[in-house]
């Protein structure tokens, strides 16, 4: 299901779809706390029946087929990807972190040299 098999019934349709999906997420919130006498089974049988029919009507509309294209399309892109094996994931992370223990240790050096050079020499403070 590709964004070019998609068509439009009508805006129209499409809206009122939308609306009627914000109606059934409304009404089964307000379903689930008027229903607290009931007993919580049918508060939460309401209330996911609601969300359930209103989930159903948002993927017939164009909206909720074109999420559904967008998903397929992404999920398809993921299957093309390569994944590196486990021996190549393990080289790259030895190698960020020798180049982090590297770094750290560059930059630990460069501080305590301009530390030096401008309490010690610059400066006159000792220590």
């Amino acid at each position: 299901m590709s964004a070019a098999n998609i068509e439009n019934v009508s805006p129209f349709a499409d809206k009122a779809r939308l609306v009627l999906v914000a109606l059934l997420v409304v009404a089964a919130l307000a379903g689930f706390y008027t229903l607290s006498a009931r007993g919580p089974i049918v508060q939460w049988l309401t209330l996911v029946g609601g969300l359930v029919a209103a989930v159903i009507m948002f993927l017939v509309s164009l909206p909720g087929r074109q999420l559904l294209a967008f998903g397929g399309d992404a999920w398809r892109e993921v299957n093309k990807v390569v994944w590196p094996t486990r021996k190549e994931s393990t080289q790259m992370t030895l190698y960020v972190f020798a180049f982090v223990v590297i770094m750290a240790l560059f930059l630990w050096l460069t501080d305590k040299t301009l530390e030096w050079v401008f309490y010690d020499l610059i400066l006159g403070w000792k220590k």
